[in-house]
């Protein structure tokens, strides 16, 4: 079965950032590469479009002879083994978004784009995801592929049923609040018994997280996650359990996937990504869904970038190749074949993005997503929030599946973050 993209970005989160740092050890001479000729492209199943990376080699194929390479199992681990090794180290490689704050305190392992002129691009991608791929001082090592806009998937017949709205419209305005949201999900309950809204508290909790501008840790290495933005976070997901629109089913599991089959799980908050996920997991409700705005404001759930190592021994030629695989055309079409929804606002309205989705009843999805994407709210991304974030979710993940007591759930999760963070070094 193909590894959803959800799979793919739960995959790289192997190890602590601690362990991720280590492993790319700052002032190495500059490794052996390729040739300029021979130049190596690494990157993942899924994280770029076939026919982009077939059109690449073709294109420049009178001046380098591109090597795109798929890497399979532990993507982030292969490549920092690979470079502290200072041999067969890629030209080009990708990097997976939620890896880049593991990344960018070793920038001095990469080429800094803005070298190359990357700074004439600029305009051309979303600000958000551009300063993601900046290091705090200043080096740019990461050129945008892709996003994660989050909205709110939806049942159209389900929704009716219940007597709520269920136009896309009229779902993204009636619905617009958290409290609009939990109490369709108890109408929703109360006029279809044995359906759920949601399927865990998981999807609240960091979808509002993902909906502000902090995280677990601030630039000044200070555990936050303590703090207002995540213990709002955590009431509203316990706000969801207690009203009981959540279910007690694992996301991906075949229970789950024939809830949804069935409608008994007609919504889901999820990433422009997850549309390809429900197609392929539930083929059969096809012409069902719609996608509506998500409550409050989009919140971002994944999106990488593709970076030039220090080993590669022609990074002009590198950059244009990036720059080109990278333009909206090229994002449009990695839309299309993988899912990949673009960093480049002029390719929402290209004729690729504005194709009616019959599997969303003919609803031009990119009306959505687009208009998301574009609201993402700018957000620091610390080596160490993987780490100190991780306790969090672990014990609201028992708040929702085990019942565990919410006060003493939040009581074992600083006590945990306290030990990991002094461990890291971070302060508390």
């Amino acid at each position: 079965m193909r590894l959803s993209r959800r799979g793919l970005l739960r995959a790289g989160l192997a190890g602590t950032a601690a362990t991720a740092l280590g492993g790319l050890a700052s002032g190495c001479a500059v490794p052996t590469g390729s040739t300029g000729r021979n130049m190596v492209l690494w990157y993942w199943s899924g994280g770029l479009s076939d026919t982009v990376v077939k059109n690449a080699k073709a294109r420049y194929d009178s001046s380098v002879s591109l090597d795109a390479i798929q890497i399979g199992g532990q993507y982030r681990s292969k490549l920092i083994t690979t470079i502290t090794g200072r041999a067969h180290i890629p030209d080009i490689a990708g990097l997976k978004g939620e890896d880049m704050a593991a990344y960018l305190p070793n920038a001095d392992q990469f080429i800094d784009l803005r070298t190359l002129g990357a700074e004439k691009y600029k305009d051309q991608y979303l600000s958000w995801k551009w300063d993601q791929g900046i290091a705090d001082d200043g080096t740019m090592v990461g050129f945008p592929i892709d996003c994660g806009p989050v909205a709110h998937f939806y049942q159209y017949d389900v929704f009716q049923k219940a007597g709520l709205p269920y136009e896309p419209a009229d779902v993204s305005r009636e619905l617009n609040t958290w409290e609009n949201f939990f109490a369709a999900g108890e109408q929703l309950k109360k006029r279809l018994p044995g359906t759920m809204l949601l399927t865990d508290v998981n999807s609240v909790f960091e979808n509002v997280v993902q909906q502000g501008s902090k995280r677990y840790v601030d630039k000044d290495r200070h555990f936050i996650g303590d703090q207002e933005h995540v213990r709002h976070a955590w009431a509203l997901a316990v706000e969801a359990k207690r009203r009981g629109i959540v279910s007690d089913l694992v996301n991906g599991t075949p229970d789950q996937l024939s809830a949804k089959q069935d409608g008994k799980l007609p919504s889901e908050l999820g990433a422009s990504w997850a549309a390809f996920d429900i197609k392929n997991g539930v083929p059969k409700t096809k012409g069902r869904y719609r996608v509506a705005d998500m409550p409050v404001r989009p919140a971002n759930n994944g999106g990488s970038f593709l970076s030039i190592t220090k080993a590669c021994r022609e990074p002009e030629q590198a950059f244009r190749i990036i720059t080109w695989m990278l333009n909206a055309r090229n994002q449009a079409q990695g839309y299309v074949d993988a899912g990949l929804f673009p960093s480049t606002p002029a390719s929402y309205d290209l004729k690729q993005m504005q194709e009616p989705d019959a599997f969303f009843g003919g609803q031009v999805t990119t009306d959505i997503f687009g208009p998301a994407a574009q609201k993402i709210a700018v957000a620091y991304n610390s080596p160490f929030d993987v780490a100190l974030g991780q306790p969090i979710k672990d014990e609201i993940k028992n708040v929702g599946v085990l019942g565990k007591d919410p006060k003493k759930a939040w009581s074992d999760a600083m006590s945990k973050c306290r030990r990991i963070a002094k461990h890291l070094g971070v302060s508390y």
